[in-house]
């Protein structure tokens, strides 16, 4: 009985901490949903519940977001951005994590982790330089300018994360596919690449979510109000001097929000698969 009681209270400690947590991270978008329709005496009055609705509910920021600012403009260039990195990143991450993991033998590990390290390079280091090549190339105010230099951190830390998930495939597979008349290339697509599907998918999520919601090189290299993404656009156009408008700035990042949050709802499975394969490795 007493034992009972214990495995009790344990679980109800482990799910009062779940609860917490839960709570603690979905408070953010519970504010961000309320503020999205609240009117704007409703936001800065002190007097209001900052967790409820006072006044009545409101489209006006709504309708100022879609309405009287190019907000579909910006979700279209995010999405550019963010699926023209990731065909990129797949392209070459792919190739040199396979060829690291299988092919450049003992120190294929060591130079996969000087790539890695390139990730850790801090961008506001990096941004002045990048501005000079941007320049030199002619892409200023261009989302191509994004499209270039969002992969310089996108594939150093995708090729770490694809070197874990080759190494965890048995060599054998591929030996096997050789002896029934595979080249390597074709094993490599015909047998490694089927089972490699939930890094790719990781590769695809991490690659998306990192170059969408990226900051200092859309800052930097992006002023024309079409030509921006959400990320820099929101924060940049939605606040005017001193003035916050805080009702569309808040529907601005909860809709840009949501298909991240679809993305990971769909493929957690997948990631939590790859991002294992990786930390077994």
């Amino acid at each position: 009985m007493a034992r009972t009681a214990k495995q009790w209270s344990l679980r109800g400690g482990l799910y009062a901490a779940i609860g917490l947590f839960t709570l603690f991270s979905a408070l953010p978008f519970y504010v961000m949903l309320i503020t999205s329709f609240k009117g704007q005496s409703d936001i800065f009055s002190p007097a209001n519940n900052p967790f409820w609705f006072t006044d009545p509910p409101t489209l006006a920021n709504i309708n100022l977001l879609f309405l009287h600012t190019q907000f579909v403009q910006w979700l279209l260039n995010t999405a550019f951005v963010g699926l023209a990195v990731v065909v990129i990143t797949l392209v070459l991450a792919i190739p040199a994590a396979y060829s690291l993991a299988r092919i450049a033998g003992g120190w294929g590990e060591t130079l996969g982790i000087g790539i890695f390290l390139t990730y850790l390079v801090p961008p506001t280091l990096l941004f002045i330089p990048f501005s000079k090549v941007i320049a030199f190339l002619g892409l200023q105010n261009s989302l191509w300018a994004l499209v270039l230099a969002y992969p310089t951190f996108t594939i150093p830390f995708c090729t770490w994360l694809l070197m874990g998930f080759f190494k965890s495939i048995p060599t054998d597979i591929e030996e096997q596919a050789m002896i029934d008349g595979h080249g390597r290339l074709s094993a490599f697509f015909h047998v490694v690449l089927p089972l490699a599907v939930p890094g790719l998918l990781t590769v695809v999520v991490f690659a998306f979510t990192l170059s969408t919601s990226e900051f200092i090189y859309a800052l930097a290299f992006v002023t024309d109000s079409a030509q921006k993404t959400v990320s820099i656009a929101v924060p940049t156009d939605l606040i005017r001097g001193d003035v916050y408008h805080w009702g569309p700035l808040l529907a601005g990042a909860l809709i840009a929000s949501i298909p991240v949050a679809v993305l990971y709802t769909f493929f957690i499975d997948q990631l939590v698969a790859g991002l294992t394969a990786v930390a077994k490795d």
